[in-house]
Formats: structure tokens, sequence, C-alpha cells
């Protein structure tokens, strides 16, 4: 690993971090120029009028900002197998397809090869300043990483999740040898077909290696967490595993059975102990660096929609460190984080000048032009990425190498400060309101502070919120807020009626409240659901063909998300009202 990290090297990787960000402005001009030299006989752009300009001033006066709807006539005719060019000068030969948890259904964005750069130049430099801090030395990575399926379109179109098209191009393993430890699972537990079996497969592969981890990840903390959790109710097959060498017969897949035939040997010992620090833990706590000793620190996405499951995973974690990755989407690679050991909570990412070009609408012209708070503002004017002012909150637009042009992405950032030129950007919510029924205005950061409020209620009986979501019912004058709830256990039904009081007042926007007490907004609900709800609706987003660690829980889900809406419903066992206005 050291010999691999040489051949990196690491300070170049940083030195060139600190060449782009020091200026910035010229490098996104530079990152601009160079999209729309080799786009410029892209359909879109002729038919914008653009005519080969490359110049900022031009791309903006003739480009219009523009939101994935307004590009799906362009997108579906790829998918439909036009290879002509529509988006991009070269042929899109693969789309990401996004898990559909925040908008309620999946959309296909264009890939390329060029976006596969993009992601290599990301995982370098976040790579490079986490291992300048944590150096890892011949270890390996316990990584809870899945591939879905990739699949042709009807016009021939290979698609996949943004995960899976870079886990599955050509260009990846070897890129990766460069940067990373290996991963303690074969890649056949990876591109295995049944996430629960590969899931349960990483765990033992885990602790057949459990010397030599020193790092444990996923895309997501929602999937380490999900995967320790399971660890809770499997760890005794585990150990049965491992005293015998022979894998559970739950694993069915072939390929998987013969990769895990390869590693899995008896060995007693090792069960014996395994068996020993579960049964001497304490409600869980501190299970990773209790089953591998030599962890170093545990990596993933921790910001945003994951904030919910830090309580959980520091419980697991212990005094290990808790280290955010790279901040992206399906659409493209935004930011990186660059100060590893700075709490998740507090964590800020910054945007990286050279891997596509970034404008960013005010919030505040937003709400002032629009006068409703739902951010769909006509003819909103964004600054450029150095002309952000440090306080403000932003929607960020982005273009990108594969045909995607100004953007929305939906996302809302707050600038916290500068790396030298470039932006230092906290993720704050989606730019959409979530809850919103009268005249209140109720945004995902709202929800998750109102749930927050009211778990510390359920935390005093030392129980937890599993997983939460949201819905407006309207289905009887007046509509009314119904937030589901899945909890480790049971609760009296004194706490629970307290908690769904808590969670009412907790929504502190002014529309609420004032609707609220005229009754214009009615009492809201707490459904309870019955544990696995969630893991429920996980299994029907990979189903769609969504990957297992790309998942986020949707926090609100509305009357087109259907099937969602009716695991939740098939499994309320109870429900309350709140008072709290009464």
């Amino acid at each position: 690993m050291l010999e691999k990290v040489e051949e990196f090297n690491m300070e170049r990787v940083i030195e060139e971090f600190e060449r782009v960000t020091k200026d910035a402005g010229r490098i996104q001009k530079e990152t601009l120029k160079k999209i729309l030299e080799d786009n410029a006989s892209a359909e879109y752009l002729l038919n914008l009028g653009l005519n080969g300009r490359t110049d900022p001033e031009s791309f903006k006066a003739f480009v219009p900002l523009v939101t994935h709807k307004d590009l799906e006539p362009y997108i579906n005719r790829i998918l439909d197998g036009d290879t002509s060019s529509v988006l991009t000068a070269k042929p899109i030969t693969a789309m990401s397809l996004s898990s559909g948890t925040t908008q309620g259904k999946q959309k296909f964005v264009p890939w390329n090869e060029e976006l596969f750069d993009t992601t290599l130049q990301i995982y370098h430099t976040s790579f490079a300043f986490r291992n300048r801090e944590f150096p890892m030395n011949n270890g390996k990575a316990l990584g809870f990483v899945y591939s879905s399926k990739q699949f042709k379109t009807e016009g021939g179109v290979l698609a996949g999740t943004a995960t899976t098209n870079v886990f599955r191009s050509p260009g990846f393993r070897t890129a990766m040898k460069a940067i990373h430890s290996p991963f303690c699972s074969p890649e056949e537990v990876i591109f295995g077909p049944d996430f629960h079996q590969s899931l349960y497969c990483h765990l033992l592969c885990g602790l057949i290696f459990r010397e030599e981890v020193q790092m444990v990840s996923s895309t997501f903390a929602h999937s380490i967490v999900s995967a320790f959790r399971t660890f809770e109710q499997v760890w005794e097959e585990l150990c049965v595993d491992i005293k015998e060498g022979v894998l559970n017969s739950k694993v069915t897949v072939p390929s998987v059975r013969t990769a895990m035939s390869k590693l899995l040997k008896p060995d007693p010992e090792l069960a014996n102990l395994i068996h020993n620090k579960c049964m001497g833990l304490s409600n869980w706590y501190g299970l990773i660096p209790e089953l591998f000793p030599n962890v170093k620190y545990v990596f993933g996405i921790m910001t945003g929609s994951m904030e919910p499951y830090l309580k959980k995973l520091r419980h697991y974690a212990g005094e290990l460190p808790l280290l955010t990755s790279d901040y992206g989407s399906s659409e493209g690679w935004i930011a990186t984080n660059v100060k590893p050991r700075v709490p998740p909570e507090l964590a800020t990412y910054t945007v990286l000048p050279q891997i596509g070009y970034f404008e960013f609408i005010p919030l505040r012209e937003l709400a002032e032009t629009n006068g409703d708070g739902s951010f769909l503002c006509m003819d909103p004017k964004p600054v450029g990425l150095t002309d952000v002012k440090v306080g403000e909150e932003y929607e960020i637009v982005i273009t990108n190498p594969a045909g995607l042009y100004r953007y929305r992405l939906g996302d809302v950032v707050k600038v916290m400060g500068f790396h030298n030129s470039s932006p230092e950007v906290k993720f704050v919510r989606r730019s959409n309101l979530l809850l919103n029924i009268n005249i209140d205005k109720n945004t995902e950061e709202d929800l998750q502070i109102a749930v927050e409020a009211a778990s510390q209620l359920l935390a005093e009986e030392k129980l937890e919120v599993i997983d939460y979501t949201s819905h407006i019912d309207l289905s009887k004058e007046p509509g009314h807020y119904v937030i589901f709830w899945e909890i480790s256990g049971e609760a009296s039904e004194e706490v629970l009626g307290g908690c769904c009081n808590c969670m009412d007042k907790a929504f502190v926007d002014a529309g609420y409240t004032s609707s609220r007490k005229v009754n214009c907004i009615a009492a809201l609900e707490l459904r309870l659901v019955r544990r696995g709800t969630f893991q429920k609706i996980l299994e029907h987003y990979v189903e769609l063909g969504s990957a297992a660690n790309q998942f986020k829980t949707p926090r609100y889900v509305g009357l087109t998300n259907t099937r969602v809406l009716q695991i939740l419903n098939e499994n309320v066992v109870k429900n309350y009202l709140s008072t709290a206005f009464n």
C-alpha cells in the first residue's frame, strides 16, 4: 500500500488543489471554455444560437437556466437510440439513474467518460487530504459497497445508478488501486445481484480480515448504520460460519458462494473471540472498534439527509472519528472535504473549479422575486463561483461535460468561507418545499429539527427513531401533516402522545403556527410503523434499479409515490393526533 501511495503522489495532488483554488475565477472560465468547445456541435447549443461562443457572458445570455423537466425531451431521444449530437458532440453511451427518493420518481442523467474523470479528481483530492491526516498502512477497507445491475434501454443505451456506472467503468479498478486500500470483500460480493446476501458476506469478510481492517465505509452513513443493525441480528450466524468454515445456506448466488469459499476456513478461535466480544458489549456501543481493533475511522457522506443517522453511527463507532466524504449528485460532483478532522455537523466542502462550471442563485433573490418561498423564480440572476458571499444561501446551478448546461440542481448551500478563492459550502437542504398546505413553508431541515426535538422524549425511555418520513393528508378539510416513525422498541402511550405534540410545536414557521391556531391546518398526526418498514422501502427502490448504498430515505412521500405510501400505510400499528394547539 505504501508503494502505491508513493506512486499516487499525494503532495502533488494537494499542490494542484491549492493551485486551482487560488485562481478559481480563471479556472472556471477555462473549464467552461473547454466544455463548450468540446460540445460546440451539439444540437442543443446550436439551437440556442451559441454558435461556438465560449465566454461566460455569451453563455449566460444565450443558454437559459433549466430543470430536468426541460431536458427530458432531449434525454428521451438519447434513451430511444438517437446517436446524433443531441446534448454533446460525442454520443452519450450511458445514463445514470437517480435513486428517485427525492422527487418520488427516478430520472435519467447523461453520463460519459469525462464525468468519470471528474470523479477520479474528487477521489484523488479527498484521499490525499484524508490520508495525510489518517495514513493507511497495508490495511483493508470494509466497504459496504453494492453495485446494482446495468441494463440497456429500448434504444440500446447502457443505464445504471451513478455509483454503478463508476464502479463498472473500465478504469475504476486500476485507478482505485493507487489510492485505496483493497476491500475485504471480493468483487463477486460487491457485484452480487442480491443486496441482503451481499451485506451478509460483507460482514463476514470484515470479520475474517478483522485485524487488517483500517477503514469502514460506504457511500452514505445510512448504509453503515443499516449494516450494523443487521449485524445485531445475524452475528451468531456469522460466528457459526466462521467456526465451521461453511457459508450460511441463505447465501444462494453461486458466484458469491464460490468466491466466499476461497476465503472461509474453519476458525473456532476467531468465532469464539467474536462471540465473547458481542456478548460483552453493552447495547452494542463501540461495536466497530471492538470488532476491528485497527480501524482508524468511519467514512461516508454524513451531511444533509444523512445527519439523522449520525447519533446511531457514533454509538457504533465509539471514539472513532467520523469522516464525511465528498459532495455531489447523480448529475455530477461539486466539492470535496479537505478538512477531514472536522465533525460532520460542522463540515464544509470546497468547490473544485476544474470539474464543472458553477453558478449560484441567491436564495434571497428567489424569495423576493417569487414571494411565496417556492423557489421557482422566473428569471433569477445567478452569480459566479468567486462572487458568492459568506453567510448567504444559494441554489446551485451546474454545467458539466456530459450535456447539462445551466442545470438547476435543486440543492441549497450556505457559503461558510473560502479556501483561497474557491468557496467552502455547507449543504443546507433541497430547495423545494417539503411540507406546505396553506401559507406554511417547512423544509427537510425543519422536519429534521422537529423529529430530533421529539426524539429526546424517546431517549428518556432508552428508545430511538430508526427512520422517518412525512406526508400531507388532504383527504379531509383542513389538511394536516403526517409523520411516519419507526422506533427501536415499545414506548408508552403517554410518551408517544408527547412526541406527537412536541413535533407539532417544533414547526416554528409563522405560517404553520398561525394556520394551526385558526384551524386552517388540522392537528399533526404521528403514525407509528412496525419494525422493518423502512427496510421494505429500501428493497422497493433496489428492485427499481437503485443501488443499496445510494439509497436515501425519502423525507416526503406524495400521492404520486403510491407504492411507498402503500408500504407505509400497510405497516401502521398506532397513530396519535396532536393536542398541542387545543
